[in-house]
């Protein structure tokens, strides 16, 4: 119930942004007697595809905290040895990667971690209990050096970008489409009927589909810059594959949709094209093959 108030909020928030944007623009009314203005159109699904993907980033680590009900680790103040390890471990890894040092939190749940924020000086690294406890020391090092890593190479930043802009084009795409089968194949020379809103609606799914792909692509290839950047971190590939192949043991725990590419393993998929993480095999492989550390 609370993530579907939190994703009810999220969108609330997203319209109001956009009905405030557009009224200052005057966009979005890229349809007009003369056809379609495709500048307005552009303008119009860049807005729209934008500002979500930016919400959802600036609202990120409160979401994710709200979402799994994470306990931020007061640094000045753990509550027993296991959290100073585990602050401490982080603010190390992090003064190597040279960032911020973000907030550490634990939550209760099946083995998982994940690192979140819009900004690389202002994150969140949170790990579940149950990584803590089917993990050693070592390969939660591994594993917090992931994360880090994902911070180090601005990986939610570039995330929310390449969304923002698969959005803009499905929304302008699917347009253009819709309006071709209107006016084109179905001749409606007067205003635009039902014909055009229906295509635009199959058009934005088909679009999304394919634009998932990008995404879940990209997503996949910045897993194994993250399993290199523990490599660096903690001077050795070997504690991230083990860590790896701990967790290729485990049932995974997963994560909301909006930061479940930001864990340390993604959830089922449908096919591999979609799947936000590379398999445990292919990761580990991509460690042994590794030139350097």
């Amino acid at each position: 119930m609370k993530r579907i108030v939190l994703f009810l909020i999220t969108n609330l928030a997203v319209m109001l942004v956009l009905s405030a944007s557009m009224s200052i623009l005057g966009v979005g009314r890229y349809l007009n007697a003369q056809g379609l203005d495709l500048t307005q159109l552009l303008i119009f699904s860049a807005l729209i595809g934008f500002t979500g993907a930016i919400i959802s980033l600036l609202m990120s680590k409160w979401m994710a905290k709200q979402s799994v009900n994470a306990r931020v680790i007061d640094p000045n103040a753990p509550a027993n040895a296991e959290e100073a390890w585990l602050v401490d471990t982080v603010h190390q890894l992090a003064d190597r990667a040279g960032i911020g040092r973000p907030e550490v939190a634990i939550y209760d749940g099946e083995p998982n971690a994940f690192a979140t924020g819009a900004f690389k000086n202002d994150a969140l690294v949170a790990v579940s209990t149950g990584l803590l406890r089917g993990m050693t020391e070592e390969e939660v090092m591994a594993v917090l050096g992931h994360e880090v890593a994902h911070i180090a190479n601005g990986d939610m930043v570039t995330l929310t970008l390449i969304q923002g802009v698969v959005n803009t084009f499905v929304i302008f795409l699917a347009r253009l489409a819709g309006y071709f089968v209107d006016r084109v194949l179905l001749r409606n020379d007067r205003d635009v009927g039902m014909a055009y809103y229906a295509s635009v609606f199959v058009f934005e799914l088909i679009f999304g589909v394919l634009a998932s792909i990008i995404v879940a692509w990209f997503s996949r290839q910045r897993e194994y810059r993250a399993d290199a950047g523990s490599a660096q971190l903690l001077g050795s590939r070997q504690p991230m594959i083990h860590a790896l192949a701990r967790l290729g043991g485990m049932a995974p725990g997963e994560l909301p949709k909006n930061f479940e590419a930001s864990g340390i393993s993604g959830g089922r998929s449908i096919s591999a094209i979609f799947a936000s993480h590379p398999p445990i095999a292919a990761r580990i492989q991509a460690l042994q093959s590794a030139q350097s550390v």
